[in-house]
């Protein structure tokens, strides 16, 4: 058993943060919990809360800072997508019709690995990212 006990945060970077914040907050109910304003050696920057104890930190850079080709593995940089935990098929079911209201790429609920629900979509900047929950035996 792995003496660690899951993500703390996942930093990620946009060309938008008032954009991005808003976007989480609407499709995941994802308050932003701390922001500072750019320094001298340090973007802006906001800490968004994904629940049971992981977050986002997420920085405002320039486009040409953000390096990869979103829509192809393997050149999207050393983070080629991350996964959203939530309880249930139900609540997996929430966020797919949250995400149909605003018109998302959105891919099928799909079950991966025989345990996990899967649910693959971009978010408003574009980065392929994951939702999943578990299967009920």
């Amino acid at each position: 058993m792995a003496i660690t006990t899951g993500f703390n945060h996942i930093a990620t970077l946009t060309t938008n943060l008032d954009r991005f914040k808003e976007w989480y907050l609407k499709i995941f109910d994802a308050a932003t919990v701390f922001e500072m304003e750019a320094e001298d050696d340090h973007p802006r920057m906001a800490i968004i809360d994904m629940g049971a104890g992981a977050a986002l930190n997420v920085f405002e850079v320039p486009l040409d800072s953000i390096v990869g080709e979103q829509r192809r593995i393997g050149a999207r940089g050393a983070i080629d997508h991350y996964g959203i935990s939530v309880p249930d098929l139900t609540a997996l079911e929430v966020i797919r019709k949250r995400l149909m209201a605003i018109e998302a790429e959105i891919g099928n609920i799909q079950v991966l690995g025989g345990d996990t629900w899967s649910l693959f979509f971009r978010d408003v900047d574009g980065m392929e990212l994951e939702v999943c929950a578990p299967v009920s035996s």
